[in-house]
């Protein structure tokens, strides 16, 4: 096991353990107060039981979501580290740092599949450990796939990602193929990071992140179908979500380096 992931596990534990209510009260309250975190749409940070009840934490204010087929919205709020187009099966992890296309979806996507995004468009979406950390559905789309790849659990911030190569490619990660109501492909990657102590979807309850798994698995699904800002799951941290699109099937605003909240409208209509 890579230290990155022992390390990830340990802080799992201590982040899902309950202690009694008024030494609970003081971490999260310490936590709020360190790193920042703006809890005006959430509940008051003495009422979650643990670390990773108050990381997990749901709205206690529902937002205001386009409506409108045409618009994608962000899946989460994140800072947009790189987005744009492939060059050919290439993209960016961040400015002067390309990886392959092919390698972060892995083999176990058909070549079909796999030259649709080729020249397609990307974006990246950075989740900071003060962020809220549920990740939603950018549109309603039909899921076909989920992949579930092991990997290493490095640090997915700015730091990490101007000097380790292939980073996304390292990580724990697990791929979503998804088909928006126009037939359009395109893929959500969940990248893994340090102290990530899992990554849950609600739809699938097998998949189990930060364990000691080695193989790659690979779910199906016939008749998954999700509706735009439906809730897919959370972080137990923060981390990265990259989403790639079939080519010519979006076009993305220009948002690299900006701040966005799950429910801002990503592309241009």
């Amino acid at each position: 096991m890579h230290i990155t992931n022992l390390i990830s596990q340990y802080f799992g534990k201590f982040a899902k353990k309950e202690f009694p209510s008024f030494i609970q009260s003081a971490i999260n309250n310490t936590y709020v107060k360190s790193l920042g975190l703006d809890m005006s749409e959430f509940r008051n940070p003495k009422y979650y039981k643990s670390l990773n009840d108050l990381f997990t934490r749901e709205l206690a204010i529902q937002r205001q979501i386009d409506t409108n087929n045409d618009s994608i919205i962000s899946p989460t709020d994140s800072l947009i580290t790189e987005c744009g187009n492939l060059s050919k099966d290439r993209l960016l992890q961040i400015k002067g740092m390309e990886y392959s296309v092919e390698e972060l979806l892995t083999y176990h996507i058909s070549k079909e599949n796999l030259s649709k995004v080729i020249d397609g468009s990307f974006m990246n979406f950075y989740l900071s450990p003060k962020d809220y950390h549920r990740y939603h559905a950018p549109c309603d789309f039909k899921v076909t796939k989920l992949i579930h790849v092991p990997g290493k659990l490095y640090p997915v911030n700015l730091k990490y990602l101007n000097k380790e190569l292939d980073l996304f490619c390292q990580n724990e990660r697990v791929i979503l193929e998804c088909f928006d109501k126009d037939s359009n492909l395109f893929y959500m990657v969940f990248v893994g990071a340090l102290n990530v102590g899992q990554m849950v979807f609600e739809f699938e309850s097998a998949v189990e992140t930060n364990i000691d798994a080695k193989e790659i698995k690979v779910y199906e699904y016939d008749n998954l179908n999700i509706k735009k800002a439906e809730c897919l799951g959370y972080f137990k941290m923060g981390s990265t979500i990259a989403m790639i699109w079939e080519k010519d099937s979006i076009k993305l605003k220009k948002l690299t380096n900006k701040k966005v909240l799950f429910g801002t409208v990503i592309n241009e209509k």
